[in-house]
């Protein structure tokens, strides 16, 4: 009898999660403890998985071909829901386009509904924090609805460019982050070595190790990425790009931004040379070939020697690996946004920071069965709900882009995707490389050009 009431008391809460506005737990007690603003989150990510997912199976036309193959019926069952030919309007881009679309309205009416939400009491709270199967099924509506949307031609048209606009926001707030995690990286060692001299010897050492790593990557792309004959364009971004990591690493030292900013140095330099390393290979690599004619053979330079003699990759792992790699950029911007420090670095968090004192906190469902949850927003919002459903907005249209190859759609193929080049996605990682330098030496030189004004990196 007492197992009996204590399941039908895990199932009751588990349907007041997902049917009304009881926060959002596991079935097990012996999970630790999560907080309120924390599962909320994490539901709201995995729902922005789930859908890019599904647009990574829309994209495959491996996955196409293996339904094809393996499901009895499958081009009468597409015949009887009105999906084309062996389903064609569940594939591809426009497949893509639609599903995201779906995605990014579902954010954005949130964004909309959120402003200006203060207290987790609020109304509105308890729909951001709660009744989560209600939403999963709008959610699936929204996306499935989208399909159903007439004269598609001027809805992709209209969508591209919407969605490359966001997307190009998308990366900036991204790049907004990175540069603020790494001067907050910096000041906390730094804090550390007034306790501890072995923190100098660990930032010592950090710093040598990212500086090795940027090298080494200018070094080895110079090997492969280049050739006596040609590849003039690549020479110029391996030289331009390598020389401002270099300006910015002098400017991060030098003794009139030092004096207004004690904690810059060389680690966050280092953070920022590495990722322009990185956004430079991916865009080498997201570059088309170029031919000339060597002995009388038609030749392939500006790619790796050792795919130029024939010698094939693995494309499928190369496209799973690059699409986990850049989801978990997506994942990290959308979801560290909402913290004080990076809310405060995009100007977003103006409210007074509640102390978590044991007074604000309530302690639910260990007495139920399920997993503790830490009711953490008692007296006030710890992020701002509108500009995390806002991140995630702009987190679904630059999924919808990179998946698509921003401008090139038309050849859209998961398989694709990270191993066949194209001059748009050339072109937009250079420019992150660039906007990226010029956010950082911003924050090196803002102290100086406004020295009334208190800068938080």
């Amino acid at each position: 009898m007492g197992i009996l009431v204590h399941s039908d008391v895990v199932f009751f809460h588990q349907l007041a999660c997902c049917c009304g506005s009881a926060s959002c737990s596991l079935c097990c007690s012996c999970c630790p403890m999560i907080k309120t603003s924390t599962g909320t989150r994490v539901m709201y990510a995995l729902y922005h998985i789930l859908g890019t997912i599904v647009c990574c199976l829309m994209l495959s036309p491996t996955v196409a071909e293996g339904l094809k193959e393996h499901i009895p019926f499958y081009s009468d069952f597409c015949k009887t829901i009105q999906a084309g030919v062996d389903c064609e309007r569940l594939v591809g881009y426009a497949a893509v386009y639609k599903v995201c679309f779906g995605m990014a309205c579902f954010f954005f009416i949130f964004f909309l509904l959120m402003l200006n939400v203060k207290t987790s009491k609020n109304c509105r709270a308890y729909i951001h924090n709660g009744f989560w199967f209600v939403k999963f099924v709008v959610l699936t509506a929204m996306c499935a609805g989208a399909f159903f949307i007439p004269d598609q031609d001027t809805f992709h048209r209209a969508w591209l460019y919407i969605g490359a606009g966001g997307a190009f926001l998308f990366i900036i707030i991204q790049l907004i982050l990175l540069v603020e995690f790494a001067h907050k990286w910096n000041k906390n060692w730094w804090a550390g070595t007034g306790q501890n001299k072995c923190w100098f010897a660990a930032l010592a050492l950090v710093t040598l190790s990212l500086y090795s790593v940027a090298v080494f990557a200018l070094i080895l792309m110079g090997i492969f990425y280049t050739d006596p004959d040609g590849c003039m364009l690549n020479k110029i971004v391996l030289g331009v790009n390598g020389g401002l990591c270099l300006i910015v690493s002098i400017l991060a030292i030098t003794p009139c931004v030092q004096k207004r900013k004690p904690n810059s140095g060389l680690l966050q330099s280092g953070v920022i040379s590495c990722y322009v390393m990185y956004l430079t290979y991916s865009a080498l690599a997201s570059k088309p070939a170029e031919y000339i004619m060597r002995d009388g053979v038609n030749t392939t330079i500006c790619v790796p020697q050792i795919l130029g003699k024939g010698i094939q990759t693995d494309d499928k792992l190369v496209s799973v690996l690059g699409a986990i790699i850049m989801y978990g950029c997506v994942l990290y911007a959308c979801l560290s946004s909402t913290t004080r420090s990076s809310s405060a670095a995009l100007g977003v968090s103006r409210t007074p920071i509640v102390k978590p004192t044991v007074s604000n906190y309530e302690v639910d469902g260990d007495e139920k069965g399920t997993q503790k949850v830490i009711h953490n927003e008692k007296q006030g919002v710890v992020y701002s709900y509108a500009f995390f459903h806002f991140v995630f907005f702009l987190g679904s249209l630059y999924v919808m882009m990179t998946l698509t190859n921003w401008f090139n759609y038309d050849t859209a193929a998961l398989e694709k995707l990270f191993v066949r080049g194209n001059w748009s996605t050339f072109w937009i990682k250079m420019a992150s490389c660039w906007i990226c330098i010029v956010l950082f030496a911003w924050t090196l030189i803002a102290p100086m050009c406004c020295p009334q004004r208190e800068f938080t990196a």
